[in-house]
């Protein structure tokens, strides 16, 4: 994700939540065990006991590759006898003995699944990613043969069923309803044939998905675009050169500049290449992928994934996979998300059009016989913009020294809002040498939890930007958040400062709000915890912390120019507000097109999916589906094509029929935006309510309810629009946002 939270399997999402620490009066798994006599195997080796580290952090000094397959057998042995335990329990069936007993079994292999998927994410090789290959189908296996198991669905059932005559703390329903509601949605209720076939749909999928991940990934880390000429490259700093003559060398091409892809269709380098056939170059290498155009070609892979999803919602009655797995969502519909989304699609193919005619005008001034293709944009774009409102982007990275961004920026911000303070420290290991890591105080100066810092880009390292738990909060366990940031910046030369673009630092803050949304957790069970919220929910904390990048007090404690420490110009900052409508009609509408071409590979139903048997099919039905969606898609292609959309197919699940989560919670954001300053903006007393309403909250209750706690009122879809620059304050109807969707915007033309 710029997103991005740690999307692994199935699998080890179900079993996330289990890696955390023995405590409590009770143990409703061993009196299970007893009372029925199953024997439950003794835990050997790293995993079989929790981290003696402060905060039970992972000890990466321990454990080998070659431990994980006997550590992920070893678990799912043990977890299975727990599952055992309980279905063989004598007594009725009780919230103790079965939710609970439900939710504390699988430490172990919850243990090794936080270890081993950190690893696959931030810092991978070829032996985990054969490790992944072949652990991946197992751990579904094992998943299905718990949540399809219909003797521990009938337990379970027995106390859904008898559930109003319970006494319950609002959590302890919320976690009946959910473990109910999950296992219904794997599959409880459907015949012995169907579940044999979700599970064998399952373990495909399982296959596929760590296929088509690792070949994204591939096609990102491993085809570097070469150039013969450094005059290729010119407009690039010397700096960046010298890295591009580095990795040259690094591939086999001793001599030439290799330039890398990063996870998204546009790439960073462009603006600054003066040379049109190499940016037209590096463009089309990026475009191209992973679509058969080189030795890899996805199309095969997520045609089947697409079908089996298909099928798969066809087994359940659904018309299609987007209907099935949105059953938990605050949108809830697929037509809640589209209506929200197509609502805004006039005004964006105006401002395209607009934006794209402005551009020609600049490409006709500056003697250029051509007009804006995708290669051409941002670099017209951000001239437009730097002449328009006097800002140099280049000027502005001078003023982000990544030290001080986090420490004088992000934490400076967390302390003036929450209280809390942070601490580095050295003596926790970690996966990879470049992480920082801090202990984290609370506003009493108790400690919160621990957190790590991984900001480099790395050949080992996934695109992209996520945070994840490998420590849950819960008071189940007692346990404390282990948390971790992950980013791609480009490391400095040695010796170099390192400092950031603006997008760099607006996405240490965003993934900060992540990392807060898991250390305000204040919850008993661990799937309830932190960030164990909606897909079309989780996004919205981080975006939130966004705003507190260019708010005045923070800005002028973090931006300090690294060569003079004078603070960064208050003029230059109302000139990035300013700047920040234009060129909506690229930044907004690659984000709408990708997430309106997610839903409509969501859409297809069994029939559909299955007649895309070939790759040009592939091909034929996203060229169709992005011209259907009446945008400029020639000139704004998606942020992501089909083929290298990593959010959507690399997981059973992940993003797919969610991406427009991103737009969704944007309009959560820029309306509580709203609320923090017309309330008075970075106050404690703020802080403390967005903590109590919203940050501590986890998985607990509704969404929409929510947000009404903290805003006094439903959200509200205008905010967002007047952000983007697609409508004016005064062409807004009545827009607020309900649990039917969001109302319906008057013209939002341009």
């Amino acid at each position: 994700m710029k997103a991005h939270i740690l999307a692994t399997t199935a699998a080890a999402a179900l079993l996330s939540a289990c890696t955390s620490t023995p405590g409590g009066d009770m143990d409703p798994i061993a009196d299970a065990a007893v009372d029925a006599a199953v024997s439950i195997p003794k835990g050997t080796g790293y995993f079989a006991a929790d981290s003696s580290l402060p905060f039970h952090a992972p000890d990466w000094r321990a454990v080998s590759e070659d431990d994980y397959i006997p550590a992920f057998e070893q678990g799912m042995a043990i977890h299975k006898a727990e599952i055992e335990a309980i279905k063989a329990n004598p007594a009725a069936p009780s919230f103790e003995n079965t939710i609970v007993a439900y939710e504390k079994s699988g430490r172990m292999l919850g243990r090794v699944a936080s270890m081993f998927y950190t690893l696959t994410g931030s810092n991978t090789n070829d032996r985990i990613k054969e490790i992944a290959s072949e652990i991946g189908p197992r751990l579904t296996a094992h998943s299905d043969s718990i949540t399809l198991d219909p003797v521990l669905f009938q337990r379970v059932k027995a106390v859904y069923d008898n559930r109003a005559a319970m006494t319950m703390t609002p959590e302890d329903a919320k976690l009946l309803e959910q473990t109910y509601d999950n296992m219904v949605h794997a599959g409880a209720l459907l015949t012995e044939a169907q579940r044999e076939r979700v599970k064998a749909i399952n373990t495909e999928l399982s296959t596929l998905t760590t296929e088509a991940g690792q070949l994204i990934a591939a096609a990102m880390s491993d085809q570097p675009v070469i150039f013969d000429n450094r005059s290729d490259l010119a407009g690039l700093s010397d700096g960046e050169i010298e890295t591009a003559a580095a990795l040259a060398v690094e591939k086999g091409f001793p001599g030439k500049f290799a330039l890398p892809l990063q996870n998204t269709t546009q790439q960073p380098l462009l603006p600054a290449m003066t040379n049109r056939s190499a940016r037209e170059k590096l463009f089309k290498a990026s475009y191209h992928r992973a679509d058969g155009t080189t030795d890899i070609d996805t199309r095969p892979l997520i045609a089947k994934i697409a079908e089996l999803r298909a099928e798969k919602a066809a087994l359940f009655g659904e018309d299609d996979w987007a209907s099935y797995t949105m059953y938990d969502r605050m949108a809830e519909k697929p037509k809640t998300a589209l209506d929200f989304m197509e609502q805004m699609v006039p005004a964006l193919a105006a401002t395209q059009r607009r934006e794209a005619a402005i551009l020609n005008e600049a490409i006709e001034a500056d003697g250029g016989n051509y007009e804006v293709k995708p290669w051409d944009w941002y670099r017209y774009a951000n001239r437009i913009k730097a002449e328009r409102y006097d800002l140099d982007e280049d000027a502005l990275t001078d003023y982000f020294q990544m030290d001080k961004v986090l420490e004088d920026g992000v934490f400076y911000m967390a302390e003036k809002l929450y209280g809390l303070t942070f601490e580095r420290r050295s003596d926790i290991p970690t996966w990879h040498p470049d992480i920082w890591t801090y202990t984290v105080f609370d506003r009493d100066g108790s400690e919160l939890g621990l957190f790590y810092f991984d900001p480099f880009q790395r050949p080992s390292k996934r695109g992209g930007a996520w945070m994840n738990a490998i420590v849950d909060q819960s008071h189940l366990w007692n346990t404390k958040p282990v948390i971790y940031n992950t980013l791609n910046i480009v490391k400095a030369p040695a010796g170099e400062v390192q400092l950031m673009t603006y997008d760099d630092v607006n996405t240490t803050f965003h993934e900060f709000g992540h990392a807060l949304h898991g250390f305000f957790a204040d919850q008993r069970y661990p799937s309830l915890s932190g960030t164990a919220v909606a897909r079309d929910f989780v996004e919205y904390p981080s975006q939130v912390h966004e705003m507190w990048a260019t708010y005045p007090e923070v800005l002028r404690n973090y931006a300090k120019h690294y060569e003079t420490g004078e603070t960064i110009p208050q003029s230059m900052v109302d000139r990035i507000a300013e700047a920040s409508k234009f060129n909506q009609g690229y930044d907004f509408g690659e984000t709408l097109e990708a997430a309106l071409l997610d839903m409509r590979w969501a859409a297809l139903s069994k029939e559909e999916a299955a007649a895309l048997d070939t790759p040009e099919k592939v091909d034929e039905f996203e060229r169709s589906a992005l011209e259907d969606l009446g945008l400029e898609v020639s000139l704004v292609p998606p942020r992501y094509r089909s083929t290298y959309f990593n959010h959507i197919f690399s997981s059973p699940t992940g993003y797919s029929a969610g991406y427009y989560s991103y737009l969704w919670t944007q309009m959560l954001d820029h309306d509580s935006r709203k609320w923090f300053i017309d309330n008075g903006g970075l106050t404690r007393a703020n802080g403390d309510h967005y903590r109590a309403t919203v940050l501590s909250r986890g998985g607990t209750m509704d969404y929409f309810k929510m947000f009404e706690n903290f805003a006094g009122r439903a959200p509200d879809v205008t905010p967002m629009l007047e952000a983007r620059g697609l409508i004016a304050g005064d062409e807004a109807a009545d827009s607020s946002v309900s649990d039917d969707g969001p109302a319906t915007v008057g013209d939002a033309g341009m």
